[in-house]
């Protein structure tokens, strides 16, 4: 009589490399049955998520103005996976970037570009560091588990923005909850004429190139996979696994916080409550479906950003609610990470 057993073995690298490509047919068909309950036509759906938002030249450029937050969100944490630290508190540090943004901008009264808006970058970064810093220190000192405490940092620093705009910096003649306007030589210049893109996507290029060369081609970066494949291997190794570690969580935090930074300077000029729509934790699906490598979370987050800016024309020519597409993330990111769970294991027959 014949069985089948299930046993452990690694799927071969060309297969490791098609399992996010797979990922996404698979989450269109799952997520069309919500479709087809909303009253919808899946397939009108899906053109209006991947096709209408690229056939004219607003609504293609409005796609590469959503994917530069979460180039950066999904880069800082696709660089904490890699280095062993679970970083799930990139929307917080990107808040922490905002605010610090918000704050550098307004006190940088009559001062050229040239100063300006490498003010507002070296600003976002070490504000979302800073937010960065507890979670790592209690996980390297304590041992304390950092997506707990970085998921809760989350909460704290939107109550902390909550009351700047409700406090300090409310609008005293409109009172709405903003801060004040930043400074003209620290705002982002556009890159295009009468469009949103502005110069934050050239910062996300650039972290993106850079971190893809700290990891791949410099002895940290050496050090940090180590630590991600084995902590125990890489301490046997000689690795200063605290001290390396700690090092990829400032700075992942500090590359979510130029997220943060982006959208003050690019965008808004000014702080707001809901200045972040779950921007981080986007990252987490674009880190997970680019396979932690920085290329690939360039690719993911265009993809995201297509489905991001499509979900507004589906709801508007379709009728259905704008949060179809949160549902088309989460969808994509559960199927991502159960493929990746099973390419550990295949199904043998045996006699």
């Amino acid at each position: 009589m014949k069985k089948f057993t299930i046993e452990r073995a690694p799927a071969p690298v060309w297969m490791r490399t098609l399992l996010p490509i797979i990922a996404i047919p698979v989450t269109f068909l799952l997520t069309s049955i919500i479709i087809l309950m909303a009253g919808a036509n899946p397939f009108t759906a899906y053109y209006n998520f991947l096709i209408a938002p690229l056939a004219s030249k607003s609504s293609a450029i409005e796609v590469l103005v959503k994917s530069t937050p979460l180039l950066l969100t999904g880069a800082a944490v696709a660089f904490a996976f890699k280095g062993g630290y679970w970083n799930i508190g990139a929307e917080g540090q990107l808040y922490a970037g905002a605010i610090a943004a918000a704050f550098v901008g307004t006190i940088l009264v009559d001062v050229p570009p040239i100063i300006g808006i490498p003010a507002m970058i070296i600003g976002g970064f070490i504000g979302g560091l800073l937010w960065a810093l507890p979670s790592a220190i209690l996980k390297v000192k304590l041992g304390v588990d950092e997506v707990v405490t970085t998921l809760l940092m989350n909460s704290i620093v939107l109550n902390v923005t909550s009351f700047l705009l409700n406090g300090p910096w409310r609008n005293p003649v409109s009172m709405w909850p903003q801060s004040p306007e930043i400074q003209p030589g620290t705002m982002f210049p556009q890159l295009l004429p009468r469009t949103r893109l502005h110069f934050g996507i050239i910062v996300a290029v650039l972290v993106i190139l850079i971190t893809w060369f700290v990891i791949n081609r410099t002895s940290f970066g050496l050090k940090m996979r180590a630590i991600g494949l084995s902590k125990e291997g890489a301490r046997f190794a000689g690795i200063k696994v605290n001290k390396t570690m700690l090092t990829v969580a400032l700075i992942s935090g500090g590359i979510a916080g130029l997220a943060g930074a982006g959208e003050v300077a690019g965008i808004h000029f000014h702080l707001i409550d809901a200045i972040s729509d779950g921007l981080g934790y986007s990252g987490i699906i674009i880190a997970t479906l680019g396979g932690l490598n920085p290329f690939g979370v360039g690719l993911a987050s265009l993809f995201i950003g297509l489905i991001d800016t499509g979900a507004q024309t589906v709801s508007r020519v379709m009728g259905v609610p704008v949060y179809l597409g949160d549902v088309v993330q989460s969808t994509l990111l559960l199927v991502t990470l159960s493929l990746f769970v099973l390419q550990n294991y295949r199904i043998r027959r045996v006699k």
